[in-house]
């Protein structure tokens, strides 16, 4: 195992980096290539969020039975009718009704064989048990399986489960669902970091890691573990060489190239493919996409996010988000928000790399709130997006990646 002072040099792209534009599409075709993890049976509180693993099917008919669709009464033909008692949601009966015979319902009770319409309150004419009132055959019933029949396909495999999708499953008789959700585990590395209470002088409080398991979820991953460990290279490359079930690594912090970084050595220990080293971008330009090879799960991915708590925000909106939507097919933004828009406000551009400016957004406007600087992240909590200045930014609308909530 190297040392501290006997690094090794990492077959990377050269030193400047990509593009940011194309170290999203280098994290988008990776992701791709991988999949959509592994399939894991969830339960209905932990899928949100994941991608069905296959077609959603109808375990029951929607509705299950033959249901009132207003409070009133249930009747058999042509009215008058007399009434013969009352049926509420959820009552069990055998109840069979005859022409000219009610009974009295609530909305979701289970009407009578022989139910032609429910007649609601506001229209019926009631003297003692007689009912009078005009109502059409079939009005206020809800058939069983209209809706839904038994065993009807109702999504397919890749719908991304939203809490809609947990209530259809859950009205459907599904008790757990077949999930892809890719599987990350984050490493924290640096010696200074401290994860409770005030910081001693020298130390800080790791803002990272408590950022993490919403962003993972925001791409439709699962945090799994969060390992804090000191600085080293050994330390660094046992813990991306340990067996485990993730696709994914994260290693927040020894991305960039200061006497602390030992991301590059440890992933040419490990035989590594670096795709991206360094992107184009203010915050956030160091920041890493590999591959390891070998082992169990061969393949895995690592994502390095640099150290600064801002910029590693950057950086996962950059490489990490873009990567997870891409293995489990589901959009980078939600549906209904807009993607572009002006920018409006003093925005200082760089020549040659892209600008991410937290953003407050209102309508089709956006405008910079300030506090955006690597090491803060006062910015980002006050933001509603981040807005993409590209170099040498003219005025022309801009896009918008959307913060995860």
């Amino acid at each position: 195992m190297q040392r501290h002072g006997d690094l090794p040099t990492a077959r990377k792209t050269p030193r400047s980096g990509l593009p940011w534009p194309d170290a999203r599409e280098a994290a988008r075709r990776l992701g791709r290539r991988c999949g959509p993890g592994q399939l894991r049976w969830e339960t209905l509180t932990e899928a949100l969020g994941g991608v069905l693993a296959d077609e959603l099917q109808a375990r029951i008919a929607a509705p299950p039975y033959d249901a009132a669709a207003m409070d009133g009464y249930a009747v058999c033909g042509p009215g008058p009718w007399t009434l013969h008692g009352r049926v509420l949601a959820g009552q069990e009966h055998d109840l069979v009704l005859s022409p000219g015979q009610a009974v009295e319902v609530a909305t979701g009770a289970r009407v009578p064989e022989g139910t032609t319409a429910v007649l609601p309150y506001e229209h019926a004419r009631r003297n003692a048990d007689v009912l009078a009132g005009d109502i059409a055959p079939g009005r206020h019933v809800r058939r069983r399986g209209e809706e839904t029949p038994e065993g009807a396909v109702v999504l397919p495999a890749g719908t991304v489960i939203t809490p809609a999708v947990l209530g259809l499953a859950a009205s459907l008789a599904h008790d757990r669902l077949p999930v892809y959700r890719p599987r990350v585990r984050a490493v924290v590395s640096g010696d200074e970091l401290v994860d409770e209470g005030v910081p001693s002088p020298g130390a800080v409080r790791d803002a990272i890691g408590p950022m993490l398991p919403g962003l993972v979820a925001a791409g439709g991953g699962v945090l799994t573990t969060l390992h804090r460990i000191p600085d080293g290279l050994d330390a660094l490359t046992a813990q991306l060489a340990a067996e485990g079930d993730e696709s994914v690594l994260v290693v927040c912090g020894a991305s960039s190239v200061g006497p602390a970084d030992y991301l590059r050595g440890a992933l040419v220990e490990l035989g590594a493919e670096v795709l991206v080293d360094g992107v184009h971008c203010r915050p956030g330009h160091p920041q890493l996409l590999a591959q390891l090879a070998g082992g169990r799960r061969s393949r895995r991915v690592v994502v390095g996010l640099p150290g600064n708590p801002g910029a590693a925000l950057a950086a996962s909106l950059t490489l990490l988000l873009p990567l997870l939507c891409a293995m489990t097919g589901r959009a980078e933004t939600a549906p209904g928000r807009i993607t572009r828009c002006r920018l409006d406000g003093e925005v200082t551009v760089h020549e040659h790399d892209t600008r991410l400016v937290a953003v407050e957004v209102l309508a089709d406007r956006a405008r910079p709130v300030g506090h955006d600087r690597p090491a803060s992240l006062r910015g980002a909590a006050a933001a509603d997006a981040v807005a993409v200045v590209p170099p040498r930014w003219a005025g022309d609308d801009v896009e918008l990646l959307w913060l995860p909530v």
